[in-house]
Formats: C-alpha cells, structure tokens, sequence
C-alpha cells in the first residue's frame, strides 16, 4: 500500500481486496492485515480488518516483528518475501526473475532475494505462485519438486471497474486507433527497445507509439531506460482510468517482455477489447491462449510485422478484440482468491 504500483504491487492490493469480497460471500471471517505501525497507504486499502503491530518497518519488521504478530494462524505473504521464522505461512513468489534475469535488477535487490529465497525452501514456509511456467523456473532454480509450489492465477477484472479517462488522450493529442501502445517499466528484460523499427514504421504511416512505464532503480537496473525506441510518445506512470482510456482507443497492444511470471498487461488490453500481440514465450501463451498474435522477441522484424497485420486487417482486429475479452473473462481476481483460500485451508497453523 505503500509503494508505486506495478506488477507485485498490483496483485498484492488486487487479492487482498478479492479475499475481502470472497470472504463476506461466504460468510466467513476475512482475513486480517497486519501492517508496520509506521505504514501510510499511498494506493487505497482493501475493506480487510487492519492491525499495525511492531516498532519497526521494512525488512526489519517483517523478518523480527511479523512472525510474532502472526503467532497462531496462518500468515499470506503475497509479495516475494516472508519471514523466515514463525509459524504457518504461506509465500507468494511471482517468478524466478532474480536467477535467470540477473541483469535486469539491482545487485543489492538480487543478492537479497536470492539469499530469502534459497532459505525459504528450506522453511516450513508453504511456497505458491502464478503460473505453471513459473513454478517450473522456482522449481529448477530452488532445486526443489514441483509438487512444492501450489499455482494461482492472476485477474484482470480490476481495469474494467473503473471509469476510462479520455484526458490523458487529449493531454498527449491522441487520435482514437491512431496509435499503439506498450507498457512495462523500463528495466532490461521488458524489451522496449526492439521496438524501434515498429516506431519508425508506424511513423510513416502516422501512427504513433506511445509507451507508458518508468523505473524503480532500487529493484530494477536502469539501463532498461537507455537505448528506448524513437519516435514514441512517453507518458510515464498513469493511473488505472488512463490506462484504461488508453487500452481501449489503442490500435493494438504490444507486448515483447523477454521474462514474466505471468504477464499481466496484455490481459488488461484484451479486459478493454484491445487486440495484443505479444512475445512468443511460454508464459505468455499460457496466459493469453490462441486470443493473441505472438512474435519472436528477439526479432524486430517479426514484431513489426505482426503489428501492422492487424494494423491492415480490420476484420482480424475485430475477431481479436472479441477473443481477447473471452480470454480476459476467465481471469478473474474473485477466483484467484479463492484458490489461494483453498492453498491456505490446506496449510496447518
């Protein structure tokens, strides 16, 4: 609650509010959140009962302070980390990014969470994250069976409860399918810069490329914001009703991330009727299913070619926005909960 919102962040608020819904659906207790007594929400707080406990905050408090509030039940780590002490809990790690992206994060941030995560398959912790393709990387680089990591999904229902904010298109002077977008922030393994050939193309048609992201440089290494495509329109961080302005008057998405645990934006798109074409990674695919265009990431080429095919066939835009938003439907954040609440009713406290 207390940081910028991106992946982790999102899903961490995201569930949490699920949990609180699913939990007065079924008429049981909801889960309570314990916070730093220190912690001043930035995003808004899901409708959880909230106890501050502790002296401390940061690192700090979760390792020493955390375990001891959590004594007698079961404690939802749902951001990477946790204690590597205490009673019952339960770790959600999204993806094996710090192994086998190296590059893309800080060494300080890397060191770190490569030292948590290799003790914590050693813990009683019960570990869980958000995609087969992810419990496969964790179970290769923890060097631990599969059976080990339980999978949840993810939802991208969030982006459609709320109102789209068309300002952002005139702010930026953007014309309704006269652009296509990309998000991510800018670190390494995002890609954005093998989007330059798809920016000078679209530039001569008149299209432009509009990129929304920046760089948290305490986890990210940020020479992911070097070398970035030209010409783009850069419209930084934007709140959930611009991005949903700008999903919905986008010709198309594009999405060409080396890495993800899951792969969140390109379901958002598709949530908002946009047609995505997406890296061809084995995640991605898991995720997006046969309602997306895929491309060699690697490949500039390959990428600007998928795009302007939809760019040039309206009926195939029109047959994708459909599929897309049957896809985006069957990911919901109600159904993750519930799914992280069966993971927890199965752990003993």
């Amino acid at each position: 609650m207390t940081q910028p919102l991106s992946g982790v962040q999102r899903f961490a608020i995201e569930i949490s509010r699920a949990l609180a819904r699913v939990s007065h659906e079924d008429g049981e207790p909801p889960p309570v959140m314990l916070t730093p007594s220190a912690a001043i929400a930035e995003n808004d707080a899901p409708a959880l009962p909230r106890r501050t406990t502790g002296r401390w905050h940061g690192q700090i408090w979760e390792q020493l302070e955390l375990p001891w509030a959590a004594r007698g039940g079961i404690l939802l780590n749902l951001g990477n980390t946790a204690p590597l002490w205490g009673g019952a809990r339960i770790v959600i790690i999204h993806d094996a990014g710090i192994f086998s992206q190296p590059g893309s994060y800080s060494w300080k941030f890397r060191l770190w969470y490569r030292f948590l995560h290799t003790l914590l398959r050693h813990s009683r912790a019960r570990l869980v994250t958000v995609s087969e393709f992810s419990r496969a990387e964790l179970s290769r680089y923890l060097h631990i069976a599969p059976r080990r990591i339980a999978v949840m999904g993810e939802g991208a229902d969030h982006i459609a409860r709320v109102t789209a904010d068309p300002s952002i298109l005139i702010r930026h002077d953007l014309r309704p399918n006269g652009f296509v977008l990309a998000v991510g922030n800018l670190a390494p393994h995002k890609n954005l810069a093998r989007l330059g050939m798809l920016a000078r193309v679209l530039a001569l048609r008149g299209v432009e490329l509009v990129i929304s992201g920046s760089v948290n440089s305490a986890v990210f290494n940020a020479s992911g914001a070097r070398n970035l495509p030209e010409p783009a329109i850069y419209v930084g961080r934007v709140s959930d009703p611009e991005l949903r302005a700008l999903y919905e008057s986008a010709a198309c998405f594009v999405f060409p991330s080396l890495y993800e645990g899951f792969g969140l934006p390109p379901l958002e798109a598709m949530s908002c009727g946009c047609p995505v074409v997406a890296a061809d990674i084995p995640v991605l695919h898991e995720i997006c299913g046969d309602a997306a265009l895929y491309a060699d990431p690697l490949d500039p080429e390959a990428i600007t070619r998928r795009v302007t095919e939809i760019l040039d066939a309206p009926a195939i835009a029109q047959e994708m926005r459909a599929a897309g938003r049957a896809r985006a439907a069957s990911h919901t954040w109600d159904r993750a909960a519930r799914t992280l609440l069966d993971i927890a009713r199965g752990t003993t406290p």
